[in-house]
Formats: C-alpha cells, sequence, structure tokens
C-alpha cells in the first residue's frame, strides 16, 4: 500500500468564510492541518487548494499545495484533481482524504484509517467514527450517526448506514468523522456517479458510494476531534490550542 494524504480547502465556506486560514495561537489552521498529517507518516502530505491564498500559505510554511479549480463543487473532486497533478503514474493506490478544518486531528486517527485499507481487502472506502458525545447527538439532525456490523470489542466495522436522523434501541452511537480513505479505483468510481437518491435525502455524499455498491469501513477514535464550522468553533479551538503541542494531545 502506498498512501497520499490530501487536504481539500477553499475559502468560501458559508458558516466561516476564510476559515482555512484562520489564525489559532500563531498558526493559519489548514498548517495545523498539514502538520498532524505530516505527524501520521503515511506518505507525501499536500492540500488541494482551491484560492491562491491557501497555497501561498501552506506553501510559506513549507508545506505542498496543489491549486485546483475553485469551480470544482466537492472536497473529494477537488483531491482527485490535485491527484491528477501530483501523481499522473498512479504510484499511489490509496488516498487519505482529510478535512482541512480539524486542526488537532490526532495522527493515529489518520493511521487507523489507512489501517483498514491495508488489513481488509474487502474495504473499498476507510473512515472514522467516534461515540456520542452525549445523549443529544441522538436526535441532532446535525450529528451523522454510522450504522456499524461489528464484532462486540472490535474498535473497527463495517458500515451499514449513515443518517442524520434519530436511531432507537439499546447499543452505542457512533458519530461520524469526515476522514475518509479510498483505494483509488474507488474514489475514481464515486466522482465518476451522479449524486444518489439516498445522498440527496440524507444529504450525505457517502450514500453514494454505498448505492454504488462499495463497502466502508470505519476505525473507531476515542473521541471526535474538534471541527471549526463556525465562528464559536473557532473560538473553542483558540483556546484548545494553548495546551496542544503539533502532531500531539492534551
Amino acid at each position: 500500500m502506498n498512501p497520499i494524504v490530501l487536504i481539500p480547502a477553499r475559502m468560501a465556506a458559508t458558516r466561516l468564510p476564510g476559515k482555512p486560514l484562520a489564525d489559532i495561537a500563531g498558526l493559519p489552521m489548514i498548517v495545523r492541518v498539514l502538520r498532524q498529517a505530516e505527524a501520521a507518516n503515511l506518505g507525501p502530505v499536500a492540500v488541494a487548494a482551491g484560492d491562491p491564498e491557501i497555497a501561498q500559505a501552506v506553501r510559506a510554511a513549507g508545506g505542498a499545495a496543489v491549486l485546483t479549480d475553485p469551480a470544482l463543487p466537492s472536497g473529494s473532486d477537488r483531491i482527485l484533481a490535485a491527484l491528477a497533478e501530483l501523481d499522473p503514474q498512479a504510484r499511489h493506490d490509496v488516498v487519505i482524504n482529510l478535512q482541512g478544518d480539524m486542526p488537532f486531528v490526532q495522527p493515529s486517527v489518520l493511521s487507523a484509517c489507512a489501517a483498514l485499507l491495508r488489513d481488509h481487502s474487502g474495504c473499498d472506502i476507510a473512515t472514522v467514527v467516534a461515540p456520542e458525545s452525549s445523549e443529544a447527538d441522538r436526535t441532532n439532525p446535525d450529528v451523522v450517526k454510522a450504522v456499524l456490523a461489528r464484532e462486540e470489542g472490535a474498535d473497527f466495522g463495517r458500515a451499514l448506514y449513515f443518517t442524520r436522523s434519530t436511531l432507537h434501541g439499546e447499543g452505542p452511537i457512533w458519530r461520524h468523522i469526515g476522514i475518509y480513505g479510498y483505494r483509488r479505483g474507488a474514489l475514481q468510481r464515486f466522482n465518476a456517479a451522479h449524486p444518489s437518491p439516498l445522498e440527496k435525502r440524507e444529504k450525505l455524499e457517502q450514500l453514494r458510494a454505498m448505492e454504488l455498491g462499495l463497502s466502508i469501513w470505519a476505525a473507531i477514535a476515542d473521541d471526535a476531534p474538534i471541527s471549526v464550522d463556525n465562528p464559536s468553533d473557532l473560538e473553542r479551538a483558540r483556546a484548545y490550542a494553548q495546551g496542544v503541542e503539533i502532531g500531539g494531545a492534551k
């Protein structure tokens, strides 16, 4: 297995415009994400930038960046475009797609995601889940829940479905974390397909992959990393950063 880690980022976020360059304890957020990915030592890391200022910030910090068409509709489109430029010979058979708004994601979480593709031939796409943080997660439509087939005590499972709906009954609730590892062929097949009926109904693009028959497996992390989607998330991230070193945890 020969992975590459790609981080899609663009300035035009609806709830927090310009968030890739938001300062968190002296570093742009996108640079913090880059450093966490580099610390995982999975392979080359690059930012698939939708805007020149993102690419400039990454390069100024010594990182690699590819400027992609700002009109691309999704992060997966952005990483596929960057992959075509960075690796036209298709040397990298696995692509890790790390969102550019997770400045404190643990390198071990990225490694666990990649390990599913290394160790399980039936896994087309790997992702990450974490336990619910509160009872409110169960009914919150903004919390995406993963339904897993999992042996008791295992630190991974095979995804059966993803939903924003309330889940009932006994058993754990797994929060989905937006990190994906793709076999290269699975990424190409996913991107070539039109949005599917379930994807449009739930507004979850991973359901397109499932409707295509691609198998998604999920590694279980101890907790969900901070994801910066709005100004209050950014303030929480800035407070958290005071006790965090790059590549490490509190």
